[in-house]
């Protein structure tokens, strides 16, 4: 998979992404409670799209959001609607981040990162200790292999099984949500002080 082909294609869906958005409000609560989003910490949002967590970073009174997408149109539609965020718009794998944060969110993005183990070292070294680390889906895995075996299939690679991926979290996280089931998926940990 081509970084090339990635920014292209979702440079291409930018302008209608909101509109096609589904959003289950239970589940993404779910999602931010695992991943310990509450006030006054700094967060980054990874593959951050056009912002469709942004509100709810913002009702929980976080203390500061940065976010990055690697297509130039998303980016640039996040940081449009939501100025009170920092987006950037990079490739989270390479891009000079001058702190570290309190929680790391990787939503409805991971199967767009070619290499899965190298994206969860970076994301480690991003964060604080005592930090957590999200990959989250608002869908079932099985539901989003049939989504991704469409037009994005050129873009993705499969999504790992939770209990494969808890197992690349586990040279740095205490890995603690593990869920995988017809609603949602989610592997979240914290950042071991000693990793």
């Amino acid at each position: 998979m081509e970084k090339e082909a990635v920014i292209e294609f979702f440079d291409r869906l930018a302008p209608g992404w909101d509109a096609g958005m589904e959003r289950d409000d239970e589940v993404i609560g779910i999602i931010l409670d695992n991943a310990g989003i509450r006030e006054g910490i700094d967060v980054l949002d990874v593959a951050c799209g056009t912002g469709v967590l942004f509100p709810d970073y913002f009702g929980r009174g976080v203390g500061s959001l940065t976010a990055i997408d690697i297509a130039p149109k998303m980016a640039e539609i996040a940081a449009n609607k939501f100025p009170e965020a920092r987006v950037v718009c990079g490739d989270v794998e390479s891009y000079p981040f001058e702190k570290q944060f309190d929680s790391v969110m990787v939503y409805n993005a991971f199967p767009h990162f070619p290499e899965p183990a190298r994206l969860i070292e970076r994301l480690a070294q991003l964060l604080k200790p005592g930090g957590r680390l999200s990959v989250a889906h608002g869908m079932s895995r099985a539901k989003l292999l049939a989504h991704h075996s469409g037009t994005a299939a050129k873009v993705s690679i499969e999504l790992l099984k939770a209990d494969e991926l808890a197992e690349l979290f586990r040279p740095w996280f205490d890995v603690d949500v593990l869920i995988s089931d017809d609603r949602m998926y989610q592997v979240a940990g914290t950042r071991r002080g000693d990793a």
